[in-house]
């Protein structure tokens, strides 16, 4: 459910009608029954948002490393807020990035950082990216429109961000919609996890939003090289895409953008 019908009262004529909302709930994320992040977000798609936030915060590399995923039961979560995902042996070689996702308080749906412990758990270290294509410029000015008539919710609501991946020609490939821009992202990074397609290197990935470092950093986890945002791009997303080998654009719109890297 992605909204809600709520009486309102529209100005001048403060007329009562019903008028769609967003749908904001608390989403806790568990790692072996073990709680270690809890978002704001917009609920559907929790599974996709639970397996990118694992990818993206370098706690498993891929769907191999996920022996399971499914919300709690109804027993212990009636409304369906708690994820909990099993990992394979292996995976134990990864507690360092399990230790860098656990968030000491909780994400908003504005941060995608909120709730780290400290700075030194904010940059996740890869290796820089070998692009796998060049991105079309004239490919690139046509996504904005593909995206704005793909967002259902937000045409109902005007509250939500969306994330998408195209291919270089431009296909729409998934498109997912959050409060949280960084849960959006999440989201269409799960999906593509979840079908055993990681890295993304054969995809463009659009924001509809800023792109902000957490967005950046959660593209160049799952081996996005090009990143486009409808938004502006700020210093710190700038500078580790420059770092990564990350073609980062902004400002997209049907006749301009801006590159930055």
């Amino acid at each position: 459910m992605k909204h809600e019908r709520r009486p309102v009262r529209r100005w001048p004529l403060m007329k009562s009608e019903e008028d769609a909302i967003a749908v904001e709930e608390p989403l806790e994320i568990r790692v072996e029954g073990k709680s270690i992040a809890i978002t704001m977000r917009t609920p559907g798609d929790d599974l996709d948002l639970a397996a990118g936030f694992l990818l993206s915060e370098g706690v498993i590399d891929g769907a191999d490393d996920l022996i399971a995923l499914a919300h709690v039961e109804p027993s212990v979560d009636p409304n369906q807020n708690t994820v909990n995902a099993i990992l394979a042996g292996g995976v134990a070689a990864h507690a360092e990035g399990l230790a860098k996702a656990t968030r000491e308080l909780y994400a908003t749906s504005s941060c995608g950082l909120c709730g780290k412990a400290s700075i030194d758990r904010l940059t996740l270290h890869y290796s820089p990216l070998l692009p796998t294509f060049v991105a079309d410029p004239q490919i690139l000015l046509q996504l904005p429109s593909a995206v704005v008539h793909a967002q259902a919710a937000f045409a109902q609501t005007g509250a939500l961000h969306a994330a998408a991946l195209f291919s270089p020609s431009g296909e729409l490939e998934v498109l997912r919609e959050d409060i949280g821009r960084h849960n959006a992202v999440d989201k269409v990074l799960g999906w593509r996890l979840r079908q055993d397609r990681i890295p993304v290197d054969d995809r463009i990935l659009l924001v509809t939003s800023r792109a902000g470092f957490e967005v950046v950093q959660k593209a160049r986890a799952a081996g996005v090289s090009t990143v486009c945002a409808m938004g502006a791009a700020t210093s710190l997303a700038v500078s580790l895409a420059a770092e990564s080998n990350l073609s980062l654009f902004g400002f997209l719109r049907a006749d301009r953008f801006t590159q930055y890297t």
